[in-house]
């Protein structure tokens, strides 16, 4: 279990992350559908979080989204490096009704995001676009190569939130523990 602080001009956020948890999520961002989305996020991770995000939603909900997703992928990074004894490949595919969307995953210490999901518009008063910048932020500063592909889908809620939980998924089977892997590459270090 770590925690981080983050406070900028835009964003003031405390999170303490447990990746190996219950599933216990205690969110407040101030935007009712981003919670949701890291309520389900944790429920289908196992991670425990307690996450706190003041931000400038005066302004928009950008930052606050942004800056939830590079302090989240800081905690993994902490977290989950030197990564060892650990499956490192994690893959799902999620339905939620008529929506289905894939993520494969790779913890290899070498960031890259492949998005194939057409997030314009609006759940709510929630900008669809801040998916991506989201996933973007937690891989970047976590190093994790993700490739997240909507396989099918037309309610912009429901490919979201199959989003956050393949996600989730694919994140909990590469992170899970084999004591026979030792370091999972070739090269001895990731």
């Amino acid at each position: 279990m770590k925690t981080l602080t983050r406070n900028t001009r835009e964003t003031r956020i405390t999170a303490t992350l447990e990746v190996y948890g219950e599933g216990k999520a205690e969110i407040s961002t101030n935007i009712g559908f981003f919670n949701h989305m890291l309520e389900s996020l944790c429920k289908h991770a196992n991670w425990n979080l307690k996450l706190q995000c003041d931000g400038d939603l005066e302004v928009d909900f950008h930052h606050s989204v942004e800056d939830c997703g590079i302090v989240l992928g800081t905690l993994l990074k902490n977290l989950l490096f030197p990564i060892q004894k650990i499956e490192r490949f994690g893959n799902a595919s999620i339905v939620m009704d008529e929506a289905c969307v894939e993520c494969d995953l790779d913890l290899s210490n070498r960031p890259f995001l492949v998005f194939d999901l057409n997030t314009a518009g609006k759940v709510g008063n929630f900008d669809c676009e801040l998916v991506e910048e989201f996933f973007r932020a937690v891989v970047i500063n976590a190093g994790i190569s993700a490739h997240i592909i909507k396989k099918r889908g037309k309610n912009k809620h429901h490919l979201i939130e199959a989003t956050f939980k393949a996600f989730a998924v694919a994140l909990r089977r590469a992170s899970a523990k084999n004591e026979t892997l030792g370091i999972p590459s070739t090269k001895g270090v990731l």
